[in-house]
Parts: C-alpha cells; sequence; structure tokens
C-alpha cells in the first residue's frame, strides 16, 4: 500500500512577501537595538512625552497661578526649579510647556511631510512640465533662509500656535520635496513598475502601491531629525515674541520672559533651555540611530 506524502504547509509558500518583510523589521530592529545612542536617545524622547503627558498629575502647582510672596524664588526642595517674577513655578511651568513645544514641532513635521512628500511624488513619477513647475517652487523656497522664511509666513497669518505650526511646517517643505522627488525618480525606474503601468494600473495606485512604500524609509529618517529643527525653529519664533502668546506656555516664550531676568534669576532660562537642548539632542540621536539601521550601507559596516 502506497503512503501519501504530507502535504507542505501552504502558509510558508503563500505568504514569502510576509515572511521577507517580518525578517527585514528584524534586521532593521536588531541593528538600531545595538545603536546605544539611538537608544538613550529614544529612552530621553519618550521620557519627556511622557512627562508631559502627564503634566496634570506630576507638576506640583498650578503654573498659571501667581504668588506673588513667592516671586523670584531660587530651586529648592519647594519648588525644584524655582519661581518666576510673578512666583508660579517653573518646574510645573516646564512641564506644561512640553505639551505645546512638543505638539507643536510633531505637527509642524507632519505638515512639512504631508505637503512636500505629495509635491515630490507628483514630480518625480510625472516629471516633464510638473516637475519643472514643482522644482521652481522649491527652489524660490530654498533661496530664502529657513527661519526667514517662517517669519514672513508669520508676520502674514498672524501671531499664535497654530499660525507657528504652519509657518514652520511650510518652512520645511523644500527639504522633504527633494528627498521624494530623488527617491521616486530612482523608485519609477524599477522592473515591477514599468510593470504595472504596461497592464494598465492608474498612476495614483502605482504611487501608492509600489512607489510610495519604498521612500518611505528616507521620509522617517529625515522627518525624524527635522523634529529637532521645528522645535528649534518654534521656540525661535516664540522668544522673539512672533509664536506663542501668554497665557500658553511653550520653552521658547519662557525663555523670552526669562531674559530681562537673567543676571537675578538665572534659572527662568536655564531650565526651559535645558529642556529643549535634550528633546533637540533626543530627537538628532534617535534619528541618526534609525538612519544607520535603515541604510543597508551603513548597516553592513
Amino acid at each position: 500500500m502506497q503512503v501519501e506524502q504530507p502535504l507542505v504547509a501552504p502558509v510558508a509558500l503563500a505568504e514569502p512577501g510576509l515572511a521577507r518583510s517580518r525578517s527585514q523589521a528584524a534586521i532593521v530592529w536588531g541593528s538600531f537595538r545595538r545603536n546605544r545612542g539611538a537608544l538613550i536617545g529614544g529612552a530621553i524622547l519618550l521620557a519627556l512625552i511622557l512627562l508631559a503627558l502627564l503634566a496634570p498629575w506630576i507638576a506640583p502647582y498650578d503654573p498659571l497661578q501667581p504668588a506673588i510672596l513667592q516671586r523670584l524664588q531660587p530651586p529648592s526642595p519647594n519648588h525644584l526649579f524655582g519661581t518666576d517674577q510673578f512666583g508660579r513655578d517653573t518646574f510645573s511651568r516646564v512641564l506644561y510647556g512640553g505639551r505645546t513645544s512638543l505638539w507643536l514641532g510633531l505637527v509642524a513635521v507632519g505638515l512639512s511631510v504631508a505637503i512636500g512628500g505629495f509635491l515630490g511624488l507628483l514630480a518625480g513619477y510625472y516629471r516633464g512640465a510638473v516637475d519643472l513647475v514643482v522644482s521652481r517652487v522649491v527652489d524660490l523656497m530654498l533661496a530664502m533662509p529657513r527661519i526667514l522664511l517662517a517669519l514672513v509666513i508669520v508676520f502674514t497669518l498672524g501671531t499664535g500656535v497654530t499660525n507657528v505650526m504652519i509657518a514652520v511646517g511650510i518652512s520645511g517643505v523644500p527639504d522633504y520635496a527633494r528627498l521624494i522627488r530623488s527617491s521616486t525618480l530612482a523608485a519609477r525606474e524599477h522592473v515591477y513598475v514599468e510593470a504595472a503601468r504596461v497592464i494598465g494600473v492608474p498612476n495614483w495606485r502605482i504611487m501608492a502601491r509600489h512607489i510610495l512604500p519604498n521612500v518611505v524609509a528616507p521620509l522617517i529618517v529625515v522627518g525624524t531629525l527635522g523634529l529637532g529643527a521645528a522645535i528649534l525653529s518654534a521656540a525661535g519664533l516664540s522668544f522673539l515674541g512672533l509664536g506663542a502668546q501668554p497665557p500658553v506656555i511653550e520653552w521658547g516664550l519662557m525663555l523670552s520672559d526669562g531674559r530681562s531676568m537673567l543676571s537675578v534669576a538665572w534659572w527662568l532660562t536655564a531650565f526651559p533651555g535645558l529642556a529643549i537642548m535634550l528633546a533637540v539632542l533626543a530627537v538628532n540621536l534617535l534619528g541618526d540611530g534609525l538612519r544607520d539601521a535603515l541604510d543597508p550601507r551603513l548597516r553592513a559596516r
């Protein structure tokens, strides 16, 4: 009697792409976790985000409630970061300021990625007249320093957190547009893209299903590094009085409020400045780690 051979499990044959993607993700994660700087940066950024989110429960005092009798107190057990000229607890204000500064940076980068990525994708895929128009607009924006472009937009729209998000986001569009354009120009020449075009797959579907996944990795890296620049730009605008306005609490605005009292109350600028430095340092370390993990050439070293 002939014994039937057991069938091979169809899952292993049916999903080679899934297995390959899981293997690739494991390689990237293994490379990332071996980078101590990236892990430290990620831990610091995560801690800052958690402190900002939990500020209503962690902050020992109301950040907006003045206490004139406690004004300009140096750091002490009762006020870890001292108090400002109105007696408000600086530690509580730094915690709440993180909610505004970090959110502002995330939204601004998201806006830059969305607009710049869309324009770069169109320019790189369609080329021709579309590429010409997008490239000239991007060149025009690059002809102006980023902070100056943000200043022009703020002057046009007015001050406030929302307008600062828009200004910082738009000023960062050229970086992402040029990156995605160059990546799309390379990706559109792949054989599977040509095959999809030949069989009549719509252009929008080719861009979404075949090109965009191939340009996401550099976009993630540049977007992560851009978060630090966005936080600095927003803090700079607030420092100049063109960003967040009282009673909103923001790290750059705290620096602006404390600069006139630097000689008598150093803590009013030291601790918000330290928070900005830690946030930008953490983002840069995390971005460098992601770049090394996602780039096969750097990963192989």
